[in-house]
């Protein structure tokens, strides 16, 4: 499915979206950290810092930082891979679900609201 849309109107949209998102009680997350959320959630698992860091083209030391505020907020959490005990998993929680169902909720209402 394609959407044509300026981007003056998709600034816009953005826009809305992200004011509703700071009015309301919930993380406000940096462009890093949703991308990093994003990331996680809308691409398949599993996740790695090393693979995090090479599908953003982001430093492992700044995946790293991400993903502690993340973690701290539970949007996020790690596990020590039991196949590779070096490495560490990136994994979901339902608390970051549900912060990316609202937030989706946010986008499609200021796109609705927007026709």
């Amino acid at each position: 499915m394609s959407i044509e849309i300026k981007p003056s109107k998709a600034l816009d949209l953005w826009r809305i979206a992200t004011v509703e998102s700071v009015r309301r009680d919930s993380p406000d997350l940096s462009a890093r950290q949703m991308a990093l959320m994003l990331s996680v959630y809308l691409t398949p698992a599993p996740h790695t810092v090393r693979g995090l860091s090479e599908a953003l083209n982001i430093s492992k030391p700044a995946i790293t930082r991400a993903l502690d505020r993340l973690s701290s907020l539970g949007m996020v959490k790690r596990k020590v891979d039991e196949d590779d005990r070096r490495s560490v998993l990136i994994q979901r929680t339902v608390k970051g679900s549900v912060f990316l169902h609202e937030f989706g909720d946010i986008i499609a209402l200021a796109g609705k609201n927007a026709e």
